[in-house]
């Protein structure tokens, strides 16, 4: 039995060898443009890459969605941009409502790494900042306290809760008070 679990870690270990060398690989073809006479240096590096990163990483990390992170990198530069121009326009035009505080949000996501990057996530949105993480509440300090700002953090949460596979149970704001 030992000795079939083995095998099972080897063919483990050298499908995803396989796989992340084909990664760095393409990764290579990209940052060189395409010059394949790149690839007498590119492909020894990226076997070199593949075997280290498959060696150090720990295998209790969590599994990323592929999926998840395309969503979620679509929605943070999205994001990224409403917030930029929300921001600008709050200091271009004084007018503008300004409601700042702070709330603490307690986190549907599960596991250290999905919560720091929802923290940091937030901290690089603008408007918005992680101020301080206690167990599965964090602190969020925001320009405006209205709905959308809150909604926002909902649909972040959302996003990068898919990033690691999870599903999480809807939220809405009546929810938070």
């Amino acid at each position: 039995m030992q000795q079939r679990t083995a095998s099972m870690t080897a063919a483990t270990t050298v499908r995803r060898i396989l796989l992340r060398t084909a990664w760095f690989v393409l990764a290579w073809i990209i940052v060189s443009e395409a010059d394949l006479g790149s690839l007498v240096m590119g492909v020894p590096f990226a076997v070199l890459a593949a075997v280290l990163s498959t060696a150090l990483i720990r295998s209790d990390m969590p599994r990323v969605s592929v999926r998840g992170t395309l969503r979620y990198i679509g929605f943070f530069v999205f994001q990224s941009v409403l917030g930029g121009i929300d921001v600008a326009a709050r200091a271009l035009r004084p007018s503008l409502p300004l409601d700042p505080g702070c709330i603490w949000y307690p986190t549907r996501i599960t596991g250290r790494p999905a919560r720091v990057l929802f923290a940091d996530t937030i901290s690089l949105l603008p408007g918005t900042l992680s101020a301080r993480m206690d167990g599965d509440r964090l602190e969020v300090h925001m320009l405006d306290m209205c709905a959308r700002s809150i909604e926002g953090l909902i649909a972040l949460e959302d996003r990068v809760g898919a990033v690691f596979g999870q599903t999480l149970a809807p939220r809405t704001i009546e929810d938070l008070a």
